[in-house]
């Protein structure tokens, strides 16, 4: 492996980490078996803290496909809970209202999944990574600040309802969609549509492209994956480390 010239890494990211905190650990580890202080790192495509699953981390000249990857079919296996808001979407802030679900049927929600396959509107959660002004929407909505995102257009392929208790108001569905699309709006959408209320409560992104989840390495292991790899290129790195 030659990390200068570029290696796409598959991992699997942890609850709990953001994806800055991935790509931070995996540079420290990669550095730090190379005996250099800066290497080109980054990842194709941003997971939530509460998401787990895929991340694609690219190393040296291999970031320059980074677009590329970002732009692969993903697939996510998502949780509801339906009767209930959040101002998050997700479990990252408490509930805010409840609603009735009463009429909810297993052919209501069917029926709601299939309307939203195809070209769709949605509108991004405040609690995003969109730009407002230059400004990163997360950190405007969590100082209280009122945040107004526009319709982005994406393509849902395909929506499979995998679970459904209404006795506990959860629902399991299997996503597969294009680059920009919030799981956690696609949630309050189809709540909203049920005419009631949903949020997140578990999300992990299964697929990116042909990279499935059971491809990837678990972070706890990479060290330790990385001590097992021959490494070239490895002394001409040592030779240059300010030049990364």
């Amino acid at each position: 492996m030659n990390f200068k010239e570029g290696e796409v890494l598959c991992l699997n990211k942890p609850l709990g980490w953001t994806s800055f905190a991935v790509v931070g650990r995996v540079r420290y580890h990669i550095c730090r078996k190379l005996k250099v202080k800066k290497l080109k790192v980054g990842h194709a495509g941003t997971l939530d803290p509460l998401a787990t699953g895929i991340m694609i981390v690219c190393t040296g000249k291999a970031t320059k496909r980074i677009e590329e990857f970002q732009y692969h079919t993903k697939e996510y296996v998502a949780t509801l809970k339906l009767g209930a808001t959040t101002p998050s979407f997700d479990l990252e802030k408490e509930i805010d209202a409840t609603y009735p679900t009463e009429h909810i049927t297993r052919e209501m929600i069917e029926d709601t999944l299939r309307s939203f396959v195809g070209t769709i509107e949605q509108v991004p959660p405040a609690f995003s990574a969109c730009k407002v002004d230059g400004k990163r929407a997360y950190d405007l909505a969590r100082k209280g600040e009122e945040v107004t995102l526009k319709a982005k257009t994406l393509v849902i392929d395909e929506i499979e309802l995998m679970a459904c208790n209404l006795d506990q108001q959860e629902i399991t569905i299997r996503v597969v969609c294009s680059k920009g699309t919030y799981i956690r709006a696609l949630a309050r959408d189809i709540g909203q549509a049920l005419k009631s209320g949903a949020h997140l409560t578990a999300l992990c992104r299964t697929r990116v492209g042909n990279v499935c989840l059971k491809d990837c390495l678990d972070l706890e292991s990479f060290p330790e994956w990385l001590d097992s790899r021959e490494i070239t290129g490895e002394e001409e790195i040592n030779e240059q480390p300010t030049k990364l």
